[in-house]
């Protein structure tokens, strides 16, 4: 049964389409976005509501409590069981997300390099003495390559780079050189220009904080410990909203500064995407997306 993927950066209106090629397809949705796999942060996240999923079955939604760091491993593993299921019913998985390194985890041969636990808890207590700037520093002397592609900011990234480097020599073995999936596999890309997709985010964002985006992530940090979540805190638009909740800023900053994050975000998406030639790239502005996709389907048999 073949795969088919629906990637792009977020607001292109990937989770729409998915739908309509499951309910077209006679298919079921696996979900590819890094931040959907937690319980609680559904606003945010833009997490389909029932009603959007129109009875279409979606797997890999809620898995983790916010508390729990992200594990692109133990998703891998989910994220294929799902297909493989899905596929053994004589349905069709249609894999839905913009998390590159998740959506390559799952369609590509990708294998993880070692972890060790003490290791990582070693450099995770350096992160909070030195400060992520200190451990990008010393990564760029270890393993240049690997440091020119993490921003010293992200905090997380870094540690696990230093951790890999320590164990394998190099943070190589992270991506590998050759792409080759491993099921017969058709993914479909949504491109909006660059002042669609702009306006997009900002509409996205409205329409966030008018569905409860604040409370949403209020209650998840009175309740759920969100703040002790090394990965989900970070979250576009959790991050600025719990910085305004704790006063640091105003809500209105929130927002803009959620938009901002937001639209740069959008632009390594776009930039990680883009290296994939596999790829057919549509237009979602477009009336007859639908019909094109299918088209694309279709072809690749």
């Amino acid at each position: 049964m073949t795969v088919v993927a629906v990637v792009g950066p977020t607001a292109s209106g990937k989770t729409a389409l998915g739908v309509e090629l499951a309910l077209r397809l006679g298919g079921e949705v696996v979900n590819a976005d890094s931040m959907q796999l937690y319980r609680g942060m559904d606003i945010g996240t833009a997490k389909a509501t029932p009603e959007e999923r129109r009875g279409v079955p979606h797997h890999v939604l809620d898995v983790w409590d916010v508390t729990e760091p992200a594990d692109v491993k133990r998703y891998q593993e989910l994220a294929r069981a799902a297909i493989a299921d899905v596929a053994a019913r004589g349905r069709v998985p249609v894999l839905v997300g913009g998390s590159g390194l998740y959506v390559r985890a799952v369609l590509d041969r990708f294998e993880f390099p070692a972890t060790d636990a003490d290791l990582r808890a070693h450099f995770e207590m350096r992160l909070a003495a030195e400060g992520s700037g200190a451990l990008h520093a010393e990564l760029a002397s270890r393993d240049p390559v690997a440091a020119a592609a993490i921003e010293p900011s992200n905090a997380r990234r870094v540690v696990r780079a230093l951790e890999v480097v320590e164990l394998e020599g190099s943070f190589a073995a992270v991506l590998p050189a050759t792409i080759d999936y491993v099921r017969p596999t058709v993914t479909l890309g949504l491109r909006p220009s660059r002042v669609e997709l702009d306006e997009r985010v900002e509409r996205r964002v409205e329409r966030m904080w008018a569905a409860g985006f604040v409370d949403e992530v209020r209650s998840l940090a009175e309740r759920s410990g969100l703040r002790d979540g090394v990965t989900a805190r970070r979250a576009l638009g959790y991050a600025q909203l719990l910085r305004a909740l704790d006063g640091e800023i105003g809500l209105e900053q929130a927002r803009a500064e959620t938009v901002q994050a937001t639209r740069r975000f959008v632009r390594r998406q776009e930039s990680w995407f883009r290296r994939d030639q596999r790829i057919t790239w549509l237009d979602p502005g477009r009336a007859d997306v639908l019909e094109q996709s299918l088209a694309v389907v279709s072809a690749a048999g």
